[in-house]
């Protein structure tokens, strides 16, 4: 009995690893091949917005939505204007359809008053605040099945804060 639940507990950790390599590569396959895309942010209660240290972000495009009249889960199918900006949206529930022109970013309802579109938050070094205040934008680089990932903050002339 002992040699069976060892060969279980291998077989566990050993499909736990294959998991986690699949997330590793997916992600790096999305830095590498995802389109950027800035989300310009929105104001976020000032009690909130800098909390240790982490920026929670909030974005202009989930601003006056009819969250009850959308499904609890979908796509922001958002065009690009010539800098990158998300310049027009729409939601819709499956990946499709969709144009050449347009980028779809997953979504999720998380109550009556807000989605979530993307990061939520940023986590940076201690005593780098100020530095981030002057935020703009939300980069994000997204794949053609929806899945994004936070690049970092933009500065109003399009330049990644560092």
């Amino acid at each position: 009995m002992k040699k069976f639940k060892s060969h279980i507990i291998l077989l566990n950790l050993l499909i736990l690893l294959v998991y986690f390599n699949r997330s590793i590569v997916a992600k790096e396959k999305l830095l590498e091949n995802g389109q950027l895309v800035l989300l310009e942010l929105a104001p976020v209660d000032p009690r909130s917005l800098m909390q240790g240290d982490y920026m929670r972000l909030r974005y202009k495009i989930s601003e006056q939505l009819n969250i009850d009249s959308m499904p609890k889960r979908g796509f922001c199918v958002v065009v690009l204007d010539e800098k990158g900006r998300a310049e027009k949206w729409r939601f819709q529930e499956s990946l499709s359809p969709l144009s050449p022109d347009e980028f779809p970013i997953k979504y999720m309802a998380t109550d009556h008053w807000n989605i979530q579109i993307g990061a939520e938050s940023l986590f940076f070094q201690e005593g780098q605040a100020e530095k981030y205040e002057k935020a703009k934008f939300g980069g994000i680089k997204v794949d053609a099945n929806g899945n994004s990932l936070l690049m970092g903050l933009y500065d109003e002339q399009f330049q990644r804060i560092q």
